[in-house]
């Protein structure tokens, strides 16, 4: 039986890891078993980070939309956004928090 060499392949595979490692500090970012840990723990948190980061933004901007409108009209936010809707007017929250970032009136 010939013996099969799986040089270019393991190789490659490695190499992709560690130079997705690069800027680990210490062994993370120079032992591949390390790094290949570190690696997918890094892909799975940033895979959950950009969720998060849609629910902080949407967070931020409904703050924002309730500090404006309690300050210019005394409404809530809720009793805005009831508004809003009633009246058909088709803007969303982030145009909604930069309107009154822009124009607090």
């Amino acid at each position: 039986m010939v013996r099969i060499k799986r040089g270019n392949v393991a190789r490659k595979r490695r190499k992709k890891v560690l130079s997705l490692a690069k800027g680990f500090r210490g062994t993370h970012s120079r032992l591949f078993r390390v790094s290949n840990q570190q690696v997918m723990k890094a892909l799975r948190y940033s895979y959950i980070g950009r969720k998060q980061k849609k629910r902080q933004f949407r967070r931020l901007w409904i703050t924002r939309i309730n500090a404006s409108t309690r300050s210019t009209s005394n409404l809530t936010y809720s009793r805005f956004m009831n508004k809003i809707k009633t009246s058909n007017i088709a803007l969303n929250r982030k145009m909604l928090s930069q309107l009154s970032i822009l124009d607090p009136q």
